[in-house]
């Protein structure tokens, strides 16, 4: 028997309506020529968990330039912002989100460098990371095998310190490039990040990273290196659920325990909040089954660590990042 609890499926609609109309007074903003911002933009299809409303203004900038033009209008206009990338990290509220919304997927700020002398690694943050992995392998450079999986840009990864196997991003990466909201840029290095797991200092900053470089310590042959990266995709899809949309992880490790393992032994798989379910393959992921509500996943998310504290006085912390009034 599936354990479930049921939502109004008029939610989400009518969240979205409030944005709208509460955004409406707002469109006289005069927008920049030269900055293809738009208003009223739907993020669900911007989130690996296919939720959330609207953004009362969009930009997708391909260039530094236009990034810099549109926050020096956003701080013109005293409209807060909100950075995203390939938003396989993120809850964002049915609600939406106010002011200037900004995903840097496509922004290019360097183009993607190999340097076989120091075996290092530059890209763009919209770069993904589990094509710098394999582009790696092929050149038999080790230490990217466990990104492969990782369904996120390379700025996600260095924000949040994105790690799977046993390795994180704070072991290869050098320093990073970000952009301030004042629009200046500056070089940030791996101790400046002040890392720890599953995130560092630009955790809900307001800085953007713009690019990253990467250095790869362990050389080889390349077809052992993509055999190896190969296993550890296969092991990360054998394990989780890709069949349907979810964030990946959705509760940080409490050392030296397991979330999944935790969640599990509860019995809490397959448990449902309306169409948002704990997954069946592996507990530490919530899936969206077809229909789910950003609200559907919060209130399970909520669930799971209120019953994980009920039995076991832990206190799950999650690794998504919600954003919005929920």
């Amino acid at each position: 028997m599936t354990l479930s609890q049921d939502r109004s499926p008029s939610l989400t609609t009518q969240m979205q309506q409030s944005v709208q109309a509460d955004s409406a007074t707002s469109q006289e903003l005069e927008i920049p020529t030269d900055c293809s911002i738009r208003f009223a933009v739907s993020l669900k299809g911007l989130t690996t968990w296919k939720v959330g409303g609207l953004a009362q203004w969009y930009l997708e900038p391909r260039t530094l330039a236009e990034t810099q033009t549109g926050l020096a209008w956003a701080r013109q206009n005293d409209l807060p912002i909100t950075i995203i990338g390939a938003g396989s990290n993120l809850l964002i509220s049915d609600r939406g989100l106010p002011g200037l919304v900004i995903c840097i997927r496509h922004l290019r700020h360097v183009n993607t460098q190999f340097d076989n002398e120091t075996r290092t690694i530059t890209a763009d943050a919209g770069k993904m990371v589990a094509s710098l992995a394999w582009q790696a392998a092929r050149r038999g450079w080790g230490g990217m095998e466990w990104s492969a999986g990782i369904p996120g840009t390379l700025g996600g990864a260095v924000v949040m310190n994105a790690g799977a196997h046993g390795h994180s991003m704070q072991e290869i990466l050098v320093s990073t490039d970000v952009l301030n909201l004042d629009g200046s840029i500056e070089t940030l290095t791996n101790r400046e990040l002040e890392y720890s797991y599953r995130t560092s200092n630009l955790q809900g900053d307001s800085r953007i990273v713009l690019s990253a470089k990467l250095e790869l310590n362990i050389t080889g042959d390349a077809e052992q290196i993509k055999a190896r990266t190969f296993r550890d995709l296969e092991k990360r899809h054998s394990k989780q659920p890709y069949d349907r949309p979810s964030c990946g992880s959705v509760f940080r490790n409490p050392s030296p325990q397991h979330a999944a393992a935790l969640i599990e032994e509860l019995g809490l798989k397959g448990y449902r909040i309306g169409d948002a379910e704990v997954s069946t393959l592996h507990a530490n992921f919530i899936i969206n089954r077809q229909d789910a509500t950003a609200s559907d996943i919060r209130e399970l998310i909520y669930y799971v660590q209120s019953q994980v504290k009920a039995k076991y006085s832990i206190e799950l912390e999650t690794e998504v990042k919600m954003l919005g009034e929920f």
